[in-house]
Formats: structure tokens, C-alpha cells, sequence
């Protein structure tokens, strides 16, 4: 009798369940292997979740599977891993057997990213055709479910691994440049979303046949539901199962289009419940539709509408996230420009057809990440902390706003230089994605005036992001699209009307550019208004506004460089004192300026870059702004004159409080830009500071219970003597209050407490002091050279320590005399 298909399922699994728990990997992935040639689909079925989640992980993050993210390429199990999730490897091959079949699971809308768990739960299903399987609740369950089929919850799964699986078991931290997630991400958009020929067909050719694509859409169901509606063309390519004879890339097409849905809506979905339902609302694309037929106003705003910025949720997208988005764009970039120039042809119906994966290629950028990436960076913008790391977001801009770097011709390195022109055909891109490059440049602007451009790592973000900007041809074409999202309604309308006009009614002098602008101005106000609303405020790029914003910033700059200058001499001045010589105290004896040494050595090394970027930066600026090199050179002069003057330990701007300064804004700015600092010491007691390293521990504490023996024993009688006026009082106040004068510099509160506390008093740490000790040493030393003893020497320095306190009090007097 025949063993039931789910108890052998059943049997299987548990194998391999106990097998996973003390086999290696390589001994795995074998038995994997055979599992997968030797069984049916029907009792592999039961296997596939089980062994996702322990590939990926589980969605809750409790199991870590294989931990991708934290696999390098040197490790052993590496290429283990990535030859079984090869394309053409054993996983695939399961997922292809199991589809062939059509099986169905499930995954709990909970495990969804926030916003579309939220709007699924409040009724508004997203029109992205994944998420239009819901499954009731059977009897018993509480929550909703998606449906996916194999090659859907596969992806679901390696997109989610992203998310969910934050930290390293053992609390490493791996680069992301040679991980196997990282890795495998990358082949599968290459093998995908290929920049040449079509979609590979399965590589399994027993089963290819058997592989069909997943349900056909609805009609009503766009094939991008992310703002703008798509080509008839290409739904018509999708929407329907193309027959046998079709460009076979047809039946594979879904598999791209599945693959991309899942990063974009798992990666970049993530924004709040309120703003999806404006952006799916009828009224806003009511909206779009309006500006697209030029029929649209200001008085006919949808009621309620608001702006992007007013849904936005908070969130904190981690550096790994953001690196695997700039990896999803670099190669969206290079997969679009790919696309294959129309054939002409005199008659329109001698056109061939496009196939469906070039169709794609046309609409894949605006279509599925433009809206969703613009919310995503202007979130970070935001919301990053002002740190080094945002240089993975900036990254990630950066390439998406320059899709030139990433077409498949083949250029000259040696003209790859600034001074390449961006070409006339990427003025389009530019136009219809006007938003990523004006809005998102103020807020990296407002970030950058806020940060310590002292700082290398912050000079070379503002170096990167002007130098690009600075491209010849792209400040143009940024200015062109401003002017046409700000072409006045009226003239429009009449441009509008105009096109249709026939040569008897005065059509004939009409040129062919006036209809292209004009559509260049639909798509630009579509754009602008499908991101922002329709009643946002824009801001120019170059209007006065951002003008003076920017000329903020390169004053900051070049303030930046006059710091890194002075700074990078100062450090080259303190390495040639720190000679041998002021070991033997002949150097500085302030305690409090010993720490500073390690931070000029590092301002040496780094100064000559950061001061290089910063220089460049500016130059950049003043181009992109056309700002006048003259003023800018006075101003740069003005500066140097006034820090000349004013010297570099002048205080920061501040008010005289109760108990000392009180910072002001603008002295708030100057202390994170490096421009002024307070002189920082210690201000509590001198005999409790801590114990330095040119200090003998042993003897501090020694020589501190020995006067603190005295000053308990004759504490009185030291009081009697420095409240005397005469000269003896006065010799008394030099020998026991020498703390003094650094109480002078101290905040009135902190004065007084100091004074209620200390009075005069024996202190002896001086001597626990190796210079000290060594210069005591050279006195007995240069003693025994005249033949004196031990006792001789130490009359005699107690006699010159004596003379020298006497000189020192009269000298006081005079001084204070004149």
C-alpha cells in the first residue's frame, strides 16, 4: 500500500528539519538538491515555506536563516549560497516546479510594511495588482491574507529579509560591497530586468512549457498604479496572455514585472496611511487629469487636498536599506537606457509592434519608483541625522538624477571630464522629474548650513553635490523646466486652443515647436501637482529666496575653509614644539590644552582635502548661481581680516545671564561651524583634577594626604596669615592661594562655590610631577659637580625657592602699584 502524499510530506520535512540543525551548509544544499529532482510537486509543496523562512528569515525577525546580509564573498558558504539561488540554480527550479502547478500561499497582511497594512485595514486596497488577492478570514482567523504564488512569495521574501532582519547575532557589522544579499539582489535584476535581449525563458526545459503567468488582470486594473495612467500599448501586452506564436518574452514578462513590484512596494512603501488615499483619491487624479487636458485652475482644487510633506510618518530606514535602493535604481537607470530607438517609417501601420519587455523599459522609471522615491529621499532629507552617514542617501539622489551615467554606450574616459555637456536628450528626463532636482537640492542646502563643513567628510558631500550640479547644460535645463511649470494658465489656454486651428482661420503660421511645449508643460505641472498637490507652493530653484539660502552657504563655506587653513597651520606649528625638549619642561604647562594634540595631528592629515573640496565647492556654487567672483573673493576677505582682528579664541555670541554666558543663535551657529569656541578647562577643585599623564600616581596621592595632613593641622594659623596686609601677608597669599587666577575665569556661580569651599592652603602636587623630579634631579646633579651634599643642595634649592617667592611678591606689588 502506497504511503499517503501528505504523511510522506509530512515524513520529508521532518527530516529535514533535524537535518538543518547539524549538517553544514554544503551538506544542505546537496540534499536539498536531490529533494528537489526526486519528489513531486504535491509533497514539495509543504516543504517551500519552511524552506524560505530558512533561507530569508522569518518576517517577524525571531529567525535569522542564512543571515545574506552578513555572508562575505571570503567566507566558505558563500558560493555555496549563491549557487543554490542562482537563477538557473536548485531554488528556482522549485519555485518554477511549484508554479507550474499553481499553488497558492498565503501571507498575513500584518507582516506587510506599516502604510499598506494600515490602508488595507481601512478598506482602500492599492491598485498595485499584488496586493488584489486578498483571502478572507477563514473560521478561526483573525486577519486578512495575501495570496501569492511561488515565485511571488519567494520575492516577497528575499525583499522583506531587508527589512526585517536588522542586527547580526553576534553584533557585527559587515560592509555591504561583498555580501551575498547584496550579491544576489544584483543577479536578479540583471537576469530580469536584462539591458540585452529579452527575459530569459525558464532555464528548466521539462517544465517551461508548464509555467504559466499569473491570472490576467482585470481591464480596470493599470498595469502601474502609482500615479499617471500607463500606455494602452503596453496593457494590452500584459493585461492579456499572449498566444503561442507572440514574441516569447510575453509569457515571461510577469516575472519582471512581479520582481520589481516587490522591491518597490517593500523598500520604498513608506509613508502614511492619509497620504496614500490622497494619492489614489479620485479627486487627485481628477487633478492630473485636469492639468493634462490644460483645463485646470486655481479654483478648482480638490477640497482637502494637502501637500506630500503633511502625510509624511516617521520612519528610520536603516544605511543597509538605503544602499539596497541605490542599487535598484543604478540598475533601473541602466535597464531603461536600453531601450531600443524607434524604427521610422513613412506609414504609421509599417511600424513594427514593440515587444513587451522594451515597452517596459519606456515606463519603468516614471511609472514605478519616481513617486515613491521622491517621497522616500525627501523623508531622509528630513529626518537623517546630520552625520556622516547620510552620504548613502545623498549617493542614492545622486544617481538617480543622473541617468546619463548609466546608458550602455560606450564613452571615452578621457572625456568623462566636468566639462562634458549633459545631452539635449535627457532635458525630458530633467522636466518630468523636476521635483528630485529643485525641491530635493534646497533641502540638502538646508541640511548643509546646518553641519560642520570643518568636517571632511561634510566637505566632501557639498563638493559631490555642487560638482554635479555644476554639470555644464544642467542648471539650463532645470531653469527651462521651472519656466514651464510656471507658464501662466491664460497663455496656456490660448496655446491650447491655437494648435486646432485650421489653415483658413489662421492656422498656417503656427509652428510645430508651439504643441510640444505645450505638452512639455502638461507633463512638467502633471508631475509637480501628482507629487506635491495641487495647492503646494513652489519654490524656485533660482528665484531670490533659494538665492540667498545658497549665498549663506558658501559664506559658511569659505568660513569653513579660513578654520581648516588656520587649523591645519596650527597643527603643523604644535608638531614642531612636541620636540624632545618639553619633556624637560621647557613646553607649555597648561593642563588643559593637552588633549588637543590628536585632533590637529588628524586636521593635518585631512586639511589639504577638505580645504580641496571646500575650494572646489565654491567654485562649483558661484558657477551654478552665477555669483560674482568678486564679491565673493571681498567677502572671503572681509572674513580673514575679521578673524585676524578678533583672534580665533574670541568667545561665542552670547548674553550675560545670572550665572554666566548665555548662548544665542548665532553663537549656536558659530560653535558647529567651527567658527568660535569657548576656552574649556577644568574649573573644580586643582588637587581633585584628574591625574595627568606627565604625573607620578603614586606620588599625587601621597604628596595630596600629606598636605592635606598639614592644611588640617595648621589650617587656621594660614588663615591668619593671608588676611595680614603687609608683606608677610602678602608672601603668605603667593606661597598658599595660587588657584587664584584661574578662579578669575570661572562662571560666577561656580565662582562662589569654589570660594566657600577653598581657602588658603598647602598644596604639593607640583612635585609628583616628572619634569619637576627631573629638574630637582639636574639641581642635586649640578650640586655634586661643586661638591655638595644631599643636605647642602636641598638648602640651597629651598633658599633660591625662598629668594624666587620674594621676587615674585614685590614684582606683584609694583604692578598692582602702577
Amino acid at each position: 500500500m502506497a504511503t499517503p502524499p501528505l504523511q510522506q510530506a509530512n515524513f520529508l520535512l521532518a527530516n529535514l528539519k533535524t537535518d538543518w540543525a547539524i549538517k553544514p551548509l554544503l551538506q544542505r544544499c546537496q540534499e536539498l538538491v536531490k529533494v528537489i529532482d526526486d519528489n513531486p510537486a504535491k509533497e514539495l509543496h509543504l516543504i517551500f515555506p519552511w524552506l524560505v523562512e530558512s533561507i530569508f528569515g522569518s518576517l517577524d525577525g525571531v529567525i535569522g536563516g542564512w543571515n545574506l546580509r552578513f555572508l562575505q564573498a571570503r567566507n566558505h558558504e558563500y558560493n555555496i549560497a549563491m549557487e543554490f539561488l542562482d537563477p538557473s540554480g536548485p531554488m528556482m527550479k522549485l519555485v518554477y516546479k511549484l508554479q507550474a502547478e499553481e499553488y497558492k500561499y498565503d501571507i498575513p497582511v500584518t507582516c506587510l510594511p506599516g502604510p499598506l497594512k494600515a490602508s488595507i485595514h481601512e478598506g482602500t486596497i492599492p491598485d498595485c495588482p499584488l496586493f488584489h488577492r486578498l483571502q478572507l478570514p477563514l473560521s478561526g482567523q483573525m486577519s486578512l491574507s495575501l495570496s501569492f504564488n511561488p515565485f511571488e512569495y519567494y520575492m516577497f521574501h528575499l525583499a522583506m529579509s531587508l527589512i526585517t532582519q536588522r542586527n547580526h547575532p553576534n553584533g557585527l557589522h559587515f560592509t555591504t560591497s561583498d555580501n551575498a544579499y547584496f550579491t544576489l539582489v544584483d543577479i536578479y535584476l540583471k537576469y530580469f530586468l536584462p539591458t540585452e535581449g529579452n527575459v530569459p525563458l525558464s532555464p528548466f526545459s521539462d517544465i517551461r512549457a508548464t509555467v504559466p503567468p499569473p491570472a490576467t488582470r482585470s481591464p480596470s486594473v493599470p498595469f502601474a498604479g502609482y500615479g499617471l495612467p500607463s500606455t494602452s500599448l503596453l496593457k494590452r501586452h500584459i493585461s492579456h496572455q499572449p498566444s503561442a506564436s507572440a514574441d516569447p518574452a510575453a509569457q515571461e514578462i510577469w516575472r519582471t514585472e512581479t520582481l520589481l513590484q516587490m522591491f518597490v512596494e517593500v523598500w520604498l512603501h513608506h509613508y502614511s496611511l492619509e497620504m496614500y488615499q490622497k494619492l489614489q483619491s479620485p479627486q487627485a487624479k481628477l487633478a492630473v487629469l485636469q492639468y493634462r487636458l490644460g483645463i485646470s485652475s486655481m479654483h478648482c482644487n480638490p477640497p482637502g487636498y494637502g501637500t506630500l510633506s503633511t502625510y509624511q510618518e516617521p520612519f528610520s530606514p536603516t544605511e543597509e536599506h538605503v544602499l539596497a535602493v541605490r542599487l535598484l535604481v543604478k540598475h533601473l537607470h541602466t535597464f531603461s537606457s536600453s531601450l531600443k530607438p524607434e524604427p521610422t517609417s513613412p506609414l504609421p501601420s509599417a511600424q513594427p509592434q514593440a515587444s513587451p519587455l522594451e515597452e517596459f523599459k519606456r515606463v519603468v522609471i516614471s511609472q514605478f519608483v519616481q513617486q515613491k522615491l521622491y517621497i522616500f529621499l525627501q523623508h531622509c532629507f528630513g529626518h537623517w541625522p546630520l552625520d556622516a552617514s547620510f552620504r548613502a542617501v545623498l549617493e542614492t539622489w545622486l544617481s538617480y538624477i543622473q541617468p546619463w551615467r548609466y546608458t550602455t554606450e560606450k564613452s571615452n574616459p578621457l572625456l568623462d571630464s566636468q566639462n562634458k555637456n549633459v545631452p539635449e536628450k535627457w532635458a525630458t528626463f530633467v522636466q518630468e522629474n523636476l521635483l528630485m532636482y529643485t525641491k530635493l537640492f534646497q533641502g540638502f542646502v538646508n541640511r548643509a548650513v546646518r553641519t560642520d563643513l570643518v568636517n571632511s567628510k561634510n566637505a566632501l558631500m557639498v563638493f559631490r553635490v555642487a560638482k554635479v550640479f555644476a554639470q555644464p547644460n544642467l542648471s539650463e535645463m532645470i531653469q527651462k523646466g521651472e519656466q514651464l511649470f510656471l507658464e501662466p494658465e491664460h497663455v496656456l489656454h490660448h496655446r491650447h486652443q491655437r494648435m486646432f486651428l485650421s489653415p483658413a482661420h489662421g492656422g498656417s503660421f503656427l509652428s510645430s515647436r508651439q504643441p510640444a511645449e505645450a505638452d512639455a508643460v502638461f507633463k512638467v505641472k502633471s508631475h509637480v501637482y501628482s507629487l506635491e498637490g495641487q495647492d503646494c507652493q513652489y519654490k524656485q530653484m533660482f528665484g531670490k529666496e533659494q538665492r540667498n539660502v545658497v549665498l549663506q552657504l558658501v559664506q559658511l563655506v569659505a568660513q569653513a575653509q579660513q578654520i581648516t587653513k588656520r587649523m591645519s597651520d596650527a597643527s603643523g606649528d604644535g608638531a614642531a614644539k612636541q620636540s624632545f625638549l618639553t619633556w624637560f619642561g621647557l613646553g607649555s604647562l597648561d593642563m588643559n590644552t593637552t588633549y588637543m594634540g590628536g585632533e590637529l595631528d588628524e586636521m593635518g592629515e585631512n586639511g589639504k582635502k577638505t580645504d580641496e573640496h571646500l575650494e572646489r565647492a565654491l567654485d562649483y556654487l558661484c558657477q551654478i548661481f552665477r555669483l560674482n567672483a568678486g564679491q565673493v573673493s571681498q567677502l572671503m576677505g572681509n572674513m580673514a581680516a575679521a578673524e585676524s582682528e578678533v583672534g580665533s579664541k574670541q568667545l561665542p555670541d552670547c548674553i550675560q545671564g545670572q550665572n554666566g554666558p548665555i548662548l544665542t543663535d548665532l553663537g549656536r551657529m558659530q560653535i558647529i561651524n567651527g567658527l568660535r569656541r569657548f576656552e574649556i578647562g577644568y574649573q573644580g577643585d586643582p588637587e581633585l583634577q584628574p591625574i595627568r599623564s606627565y604625573e607620578n600616581a603614586f606620588l599625587v596621592r601621597l604628596l595630596f594626604w600629606i598636605a592635606s595632613l598639614v592644611n588640617q593641622r595648621f589650617g587656621g594659623h594660614m588663615d591668619a596669615l593671608c588676611v595680614r596686609r603687609d608683606f608677610l601677608g602678602r608672601l603668605g597669599q603667593h606661597y598658599l592661594m595660587s588657584g587664584g587666577k584661574e578662579r578669575c575665569r570661572m562662571s560666577p556661580a561656580t565662582r562662589r562655590s569654589l570660594e566657600r569651599q577653598l581657602g588658603p592652603r598647602l598644596s604639593l602636587r607640583l612635585f609628583a610631577s616628572y619634569r619637576t623630579i627631573l629638574a630637582i634631579l639636574l639641581l642635586y646633579l649640578l650640586g655634586a659637580l661643586f661638591s655638595f651634599g644631599p643636605l647642602s643642595s636641598t638648602g640651597l634649592i629651598l633658599v633660591a625657592g625662598f629668594i624666587h617667592g620674594l621676587f615674585m611678591t614685590v614684582l606683584a606689588e609694583k604692578l598692582k602699584k602702577q
